[in-house]
C-alpha cells in the first residue's frame, strides 16, 4: 500500500507529558499499514522511540524530517498492520536463575494487551500464604521443581510440566518442595496486575 501524502500531524509541544505517548499511540493504531504519521517536538524524543521497539518492534519506521531544536519533526510509519509475534524471553533461563525468596522473575508488560502473564519463583520451602484469588480464572503451568497448592479441600502436588487451573475467587496457597518452585500465570488483563507480598499472597 502506497504511503499517503496527507500523512497527520501530531504536534506534541503543548500536550501535557504524560498524555504525550498515548496520544501517538493512539493515532498510529488508527493508520493502515502503509500509511504515516508526522510528530512534531521541541527535543529529539528518543524515549518514545524506546518504546516502539518495545510495543511495535519490526511494525514501524522512523524517519527524521527536521532535527531543528524546539522543531523536530519525525515521520513515524505503519509497516504492519498489527503488531508483530515476538519471542519475549526463556522461562528456562529465568527459572535455573537462584532465588532466596519468592519473586515475580518476569512479568509481560507491553502497554497494549489483553493478557497478564507472570513468572513466579519460589525458594526451596518457600510459600505464598493462603489468599482468595480475583475476578478472573487463571492458568498455572509449572516450569520447574516441585511443590503444593493449598485448596479449601485437599492440597494439590504439582511438579514440572504441570497445568493447574484456579477459578476465579478460589482460595489457594503455594508451597515449594526441596528444589524450589517455578511456575507461569496467565490470565485475561486487569489492573492491577499479579504481585507479589512478601509472605503474603499473590493476587490473582
Amino acid at each position: 500500500m502506497t504511503a499517503r501524502s496527507d500523512a497527520p500531524e501530531i504536534d506534541v509541544r503543548e500536550i501535557p507529558k504524560s498524555q504525550r505517548h498515548p496520544k501517538i499511540f493512539a493515532l498510529f493504531d488508527s493508520l493502515s499499514a502503509g500509511e504515516a504519521l508526522v510528530l512534531v517536538n521541541d527535543h529529539d524524543p528518543r524515549h518514545l522511540r524506546d518504546e516502539f521497539d518495545v510495543e511495535r518492534p519490526g511494525g514501524y519506521s522512523w524517519d527524521y524530517l527536521n532535527r531543528e531544536r524546539g522543531n523536530y519533526r519525525i515521520r513515524i510509519g505503519k509497516t504492519s498492520s498489527t503488531a508483530l509475534p515476538r519471542k519475549l524471553g526463556n522461562t528456562a533461563a529465568l527459572t535455573d536463575a537462584p532465588t532466596d525468596a519468592a519473586d515475580v522473575a518476569w512479568k509481560l508488560e507491553l502497554r497494549d494487551r489483553h493478557l497478564d502473564a507472570n513468572l513466579i519463583r519460589l525458594a526451596p520451602g518457600g510459600s505464598i500464604g493462603e489468599h482468595v484469588g480475583g475476578e478472573v480464572d487463571v492458568l498455572v503451568h509449572v516450569l520447574a521443581g516441585s511443590g503444593t497448592v493449598g485448596t479449601e479441600g485437599e492440597d494439590v502436588a504439582v511438579a514440572a510440566g504441570d497445568l493447574v487451573w484456579l477459578p476465579r475467587q478460589s482460595r489457594r496457597s503455594f508451597t515449594a518442595g526441596p528444589d524450589g518452585l517455578g511456575y507461569l500465570t496467565v490470565h485475561t488483563h486487569r489492573e492491577p496486575s499479579l504481585t507479589i507480598e512478601p509472605f503474603d499472597a499473590e493476587r490473582g
